[in-house]
């Protein structure tokens, strides 16, 4: 079985952004941004298309990095790390790419199998056991033979996060886990998302354009534009905003 035991933490907040600005040629996408994120706590990054949202997840685990301004992840300044730590580092968190980006070559099994395989010395019935375990904790246990093209978005997704699990992450990082998805499968993947938290005492970040379900998994929703945070707290603090965008978007959205 897997080992869902709550961890034992330290006393540092996971991710802290502050004055975070990024931009690509003439384009300001990240303008300021300043968030902390507390541990367990499952915060939501909403906006519009093109607000920064996907560029802020990338940002936290060095796939970009910023203009000016710092991420912090695990006491760590992100941009200043070298290589090898950077990667040590990247092992603690989970990453849930935009339709799950699996690997078209390999079975079910195999994707999950696959971080396994490169950073850990399981042996093969562990890793095995590991890997049905996984599949098993997000419905999935039943597939793990077929092949990506096989399965439907959903399930996809589901293989996914059990990849992103893997490797036991403190961090999740979702980007749009529920795009293109019908309402009932997205309201299943917003409860594996709470799962995680309840059973793995994650924290978790989760980018989405889904505020009628993330409102239903998330601690907090953050709402970017023009690259900055307008809006943040709960749905019903979000309803009482006075910004013309988070009304707008909260009215749009209804």
């Amino acid at each position: 079985m897997p080992d869902t035991t709550p961890r034992e933490k330290n006393d540092e907040t996971p991710v802290v952004a502050k004055a975070v600005t990024k931009s690509f040629g003439s384009q300001k996408v990240l303008d300021g941004v300043d968030l902390e994120v507390k541990q367990k706590e499952t915060v939501a990054v909403l906006g519009q298309s093109g607000s920064g949202k996907s560029v802020f997840l990338r940002l936290l685990i060095g796939l970009h990095q910023p203009d000016s301004g710092s991420i912090i992840v695990f006491g760590e300044d992100i941009a200043k790390l070298p290589l090898a730590k950077l990667n040590d580092l990247r092992k603690r968190i989970g990453f849930l790419f935009q339709h799950s980006a699996l690997y078209d070559s390999m079975t079910v099994e195999e994707n999950v199998a696959f971080p396994l395989r490169r950073h850990t010395k399981l042996s093969d019935q562990e890793r095995n056991q590991k890997v049905h375990d996984l599949l098993k904790s997000v419905g999935m246990e039943a597939d793990l033979k077929k092949m990506p093209s096989e399965l439907s978005g959903g399930m996809q997704r589901r293989v996914g996060l059990a990849r992103a699990l893997a490797l036991d992450p403190e961090i999740l990082l979702f980007d749009e886990p529920t795009a293109g998805l019908d309402p009932i499968m997205s309201a299943e993947i917003g409860k594996l998302i709470s799962q995680q938290k309840q059973e793995r005492n994650v924290t978790s970040i989760v980018v989405t354009h889904d505020i009628h379900n993330a409102k239903s998994f998330a601690d907090r929703l953050v709402v970017l534009h023009d690259g900055k945070i307008v809006s943040q707290g709960t749905y019903e603090e979000l309803g009482r905003s006075h910004d013309e965008f988070v009304v707008r978007y909260l009215r749009d959205a209804a």
